[in-house]
């Protein structure tokens, strides 16, 4: 069950690890485009995108509600942001915290049925598996997760933030972040242990066990299906109140906080986030209402 939530969740979080099956150009309407809402004051807007940070190549979703959105917004806040004028400061933090002494080898870290497909991911890969024996068990499924993904065709120049990112920047408005690299890298590293082995066996699964859970995800995301969504992250994690916590809720919670603060302040902002943190109990949308805020859907 939390093997398919290994790509939900890398899909979910801020810190994208693709580059580079198919999945057919659709054109985004506001009937039929990702949801989208904003938060209202007499002097403050706040919009909230759920989004998808890695998409295939020329994969369409922007709508005119969307658009209006983003020219009404002074400002972009995103889960984190990566400085791709210094990716080595990612690098480095990575690192610091994948790498750890007295750790089992790396295949002994999987079910034994999964140990060739383990093999021949690393094999395809090409990193030594020397280097991942000496990797958590989260950083080494992040690692073999990248190659999935390029072999499923998603690209995270494609994804929705560095789309935003560039409209923002082109018009010369401020990007700000929710969590650091740090913080977000964090939520991996305390995962139990049981649920990055679930990760790593994810990162193995086969090409089209891995595009049929994808093109779900993505069908419900481009349809605005926030019901579809929310059951797809309930389900994963209905096993596991520990993940549901470190993952969703208490970061659902302290972004909730961020917005009351934020509407404080006079001005327009867009949030984007990953889909499920906007969808279902205990969502950013949800704690907001239960706050008294006024939460519009846009679309």
């Amino acid at each position: 069950m939390l093997k398919g939530f290994g790509r939900r969740l890398l899909g979910a979080l801020g810190i994208a690890t693709a580059t580079g099956a198919a999945i057919a150009p659709q054109a985004a309407e506001a009937r039929n485009a990702p949801a989208l809402w904003s938060v209202s004051d007499a002097d403050t807007t706040v919009y909230l995108f759920g989004t998808i940070h890695l998409l295939p190549e020329h994969y369409q979703w922007r709508s005119p509600a969307l658009d209006k959105a983003v020219n009404q917004s002074q400002e972009l806040v995103v889960e984190t942001l990566v400085d791709d004028k210094n990716p080595q400061a990612l690098v480095s933090t990575l690192m610091q915290m994948a790498l750890a002494s007295g750790l089992p080898p790396i295949d002994q870290r999987v079910d034994p049925s999964k140990r060739a497909a383990l093999d021949a991911a690393i094999a395809k890969s090409g990193i030594p598996k020397v280097a991942l024996d000496r990797m958590k068990t989260w950083a080494a499924a992040f690692m073999l997760l990248g190659d999935q993904f390029r072999d499923m065709g998603l690209k995270a120049g494609e994804g929705v933030e560095p789309v935003l990112k560039s409209s923002f920047t082109s018009e010369g408005k401020p990007i700000g972040q929710l969590e650091t690299n740090a913080e977000q890298l964090g939520f991996f590293d305390s995962l139990p242990e049981k649920a990055q082995r679930a990760l790593l066996e994810g990162a193995v699964d086969s090409p089209k066990a891995s595009s049929d859970q994808f093109n779900a995800m993505l069908s419900s995301w481009q349809h605005g299906d926030v019901k579809a969504i929310a059951r797809s992250f309930n389900h994963d994690l209905a096993a596991s109140p520990e993940l549901r916590d470190a993952l969703l809720k208490r970061r659902n919670a302290n972004w909730a906080r961020w917005i009351e603060q934020r509407m404080k302040q006079p001005g327009s902002v867009m949030i984007a986030v990953g889909a499920g943190h906007l969808a279902g109990d205990d969502s950013v949308v949800d704690l907001l209402k239960r706050d008294g805020l006024h939460v519009h859907r846009v679309q």
